[in-house]
């Protein structure tokens, strides 16, 4: 696969450095070349594909380390302490006893799930003073990359340019099947394979994932959400927006299940922090493991994107949050139950509303037609006819594709999303569905499986809150959406009545009354849940989606797909001099940048860095997002910062031109010499659309200053047990 490696083909200019687990500096500084920065910042790159081109820009940015610094399978390196948080989120290891640093939203479902209204963590805060005090989490896991290997060979292997997409999709998964089981990895390891480049490149990954994972620390939300809903995607932020956990191991320092014989894991590598601090135009380095980036999209994508689909889920989502805040800023329960799952719908709403901005404020979709117009012109100069309809290709298709998309994205926020007894009632479908096609054995384990789900939903479900929801979203349903994909229990329906026949009646809105549900043969259960108007009413509306929504849009994706992977292919042919990163797929990755302000518009300049002033400045007494803990102020009024203090100030949070995404909140934000500086967790506004459009002038990061963050672990909390596990350099000084 050469176009794969063209990028990689570089000069490689080496220099003289000790590892960064022996020393905070190095013995001779590289030669440095005047470059602009803006070419070589963006990207989200694959650690063991550094050398080269990526450890030069790196080096031309300001960092010390080498690629193997960064990526050694033989030897300790940062990589081995960068970990898979439960699946979504990063957190890095920062003392030799395992301890694990992410944001506080990564934790807050644990976070929540030890809070009661009698001990109330997401209100007051939790720290575990021993290693006794530790909270178990079930069902939380970390993995770790402990080896990456290239195996497209293997995957494409007898796959044919004239076979079509079904039957070149069923050998690539098989070849996926054969060079996962061949892989070669320790009994307790796993192994699975991740495409790159829209299904041109193939690697496998070797990991190790634990199992036991304990909460040790988290600030009061009034810290680790601090501006909460108002302030998320924003700059100036002043969220101390992280919390820690504990890795256990069993007494070979090997996965294991929870138990109380389990020991604090010990690193190959943990990560030293500096306090020094940053300043503007210093080196950073990301790493983490970014959720999913679509950077090369055509322009008629985006264009459908931005404005289509993204303001149907917009709406969908502003209906929702506005009714569940109305009841969550009066009842401190309800305030409890839903949280997690206001901050989480939140999160996106407000993400593609600064997305659709960004990508108009950047002329972002003209930039790719421009872009598509130069393909073409090359494309019919060099006469390469096999890429000559690819731009056609994409017009029909995503006309084709438009209204059920449309329709798909509603179904998914409205019945799967944001409806919580819709969600339910899918859950019902799902059983009713499993005996249909397997019978009474696969009816008794799904029936297992939905139960176990259902307990921790209804746990926090209100079916008060969640009826006037399900009133104005499935009514925003039938209205909106296409015609052609309405159920036809949606047609001239008085939602009101409806909405008040459903809630009165139906079991499914109490975990007593789904299990009485589910109780009893396939038959009876099946009968039952017929008969309950919740379930039938959703049952028609999941039935529309799986034998007329879903099979559609597959159909046509799959196309999209097809045409998307020779788009790639082409893009790095037609164009060998640009830089091409493989989008995120919730893999290892390294990005690289600097601290720097930015101007998000004409006449204003944000700097790098914010202050526990400006806490103090957004300081509402009782407020829901701007409260602060008395204890914060009188440390403020004090001034006692400790050695985390900057100047008579204590810094809060920083920004960098670090290209990431969802899956890099907890990301280490690491210094010139492999030391932790801060803690990502957010992006601003105005660059959220660099999921589609990096843009280096105004994408930037946000992350917490690692100073903060000891500042509210020492002087705040007391936890000194904390500070005294880890490393504390002073890599500047």
């Amino acid at each position: 696969m050469k176009y794969i490696k063209l990028y990689l083909i570089v000069a490689l200019i080496t220099i003289s450095c000790k590892s960064v687990q022996e020393t905070n500096s190095v013995v001779q500084k590289p030669v440095t070349v005047e470059v602009d920065t803006r070419e070589i910042q963006g990207g989200m790159w694959i650690p063991s594909l550094l050398e080269g081109m990526n450890e030069t820009e790196m080096m031309q940015l300001g960092s010390k380390m080498t690629a193997k610094d960064i990526y050694d399978v033989n030897n300790s390196s940062l990589k081995d302490a960068i970990v898979h948080f439960n699946g979504g989120c990063t957190s890095e290891i920062i003392s030799p006893n395992g301890l694990l640093l992410t944001n506080h939203h990564c934790g807050f479902g644990a976070i929540q799930s030890h809070s009661s209204v009698e001990h109330d963590y997401l209100e007051n805060g939790f720290w575990a003073m021993n290693y006794d005090e530790e909270l178990a989490n079930p069902g939380m896991t970390v993995t770790f990359i402990k080896r990456i290997d290239d195996v497209t060979s293997q995957v494409f292997e007898g796959v044919l340019d004239s076979m079509d997409e079904v039957t070149k999709m069923k050998l690539i998964n098989q070849n996926i099947d054969k060079a996962t089981k061949a892989a070669q990895k320790e009994s307790w390891q796993n192994a699975n394979v991740k495409s790159f480049y829209d299904g041109n490149q193939y690697l496998l990954f070797v990991t190790e994932i634990y199992k036991d994972v304990r909460l040790v620390g988290a600030p009061p939300s009034s810290i680790g959400k601090f501006g909460a809903d108002t302030d998320n995607w924003m700059w100036p932020r002043h969220t101390g927006d992280f919390s820690m956990f504990r890795i256990y191991a069993d007494a070979n320092n090997r996965p294991a299940e929870y138990s109380k014989e389990n020991v604090p894991y010990k690193p190959k590598h943990y990560l030293p922090i500096s306090l020094d601090g940053v300043a503007e135009k210093d080196f950073t380095l990301v790493f983490g493991f970014p959720g999913s980036t679509d950077e090369y999209l055509p322009a008629v994508a985006v264009d459908q994107i931005v404005n289509v689909l993204n303001p149907a889920k917009i709406e969908v989502r502003d209906n929702a949050l506005k009714i569940v805040d109305s009841y969550m800023r009066t009842d401190p329960a309800i305030k409890i139950q839903y949280a997690s799952k206001y901050a989480s719908t939140a999160n996106y709403w407000k993400k593609w509303i600064g997305e659709n901005q960004g990508i108009k404020k950047s002329n972002a979709i003209q930039k790719k037609r421009d872009l598509e117009t130069e393909f073409s012109k090359i494309v019919a100069e060099k006469d390469l006819v096999g890429y000559s309809t690819l731009l056609a290709d994409f017009e029909n298709l995503y006309k084709e594709i438009e209204k059920v998309s449309l329709a798909r994205d509603y179904w998914i926020e409205v019945a799967y999303r944001n409806v919580e007894l819709l969600g339910i009632t899918f859950r019902a479908f799902q059983l009713e569905q499993a005996y249909l096609r397997g019978g009474e054995q696969a009816f008794e384990n799904a029936r297992q499986s939905i139960l176990g789900r259902l307990e921790g939903t209804y746990k926090n479900y209100n079916a008060t809150v969640d009826k006037p929801v399900f009133e104005k979203l499935v009514s925003l349903y039938a209205e909106k959406s296409p015609k052609e994909y309405l159920p036809s229990n949606m047609k001239d329906v008085n939602f009101e009545k409806l909405t008040n026949d459903i809630y009165t009646t139906s079991k499914l809105t109490s975990y007593e009354g789904a299990k009485e549900l589910f109780s009893g043969s396939a038959e009876e259960v099946i009968k039952k849940l017929n008969a309950d108007k919740a379930y039938a009413f959703g049952k028609e509306w999941h039935t529309m989606f799986y034998t007329t929504l879903e099979p559609k849009f597959q159909e046509l994706n799959m196309q999209i797909v097809a045409v998307q992977k020779k788009y790639m292919k082409a893009l790095m042919e037609v164009f060998p001099n640009k830089r091409f990163f493989p989008d995120a797929n919730s893999t290892l990755r390294v990005t690289y940048g600097q601290v720097r302000g930015y101007e998000p518009r004409d006449g204003v300049y944000y700097n790098t860095t914010t202050y526990l002033d400006g806490v103090i400045e957004k300081y509402v007494p009782g407020d829901y997002e701007f409260n602060v803990p008395q204890k914060l102020l009188d440390l403020y009024e004090a001034k006692d910062y400790g050695p985390y203090g900057e100047n008579g100030k204590m810094p809060v949070c920083f920004i960098g031109t670090n290209h990431t995404t969802g899956g890099n909140s907890g990301s280490p934000a690491i210094d010139a010499h492999g030391n932790l500086i801060g803690l990502n967790f957010d992006r601003v506004w105005e660059g959220t659309m660099s999921d589609m459009n990096y843009d280096p002038d105004i994408c930037r990061n946000i992350m917490v200053d690692v100073r903060y963050v000891l500042f509210i672990v020492d002087k705040f909390a007391g936890a000194k047990n904390l500070i005294n596990e880890m490393t504390l350099v002073h890599p500047k000084k």
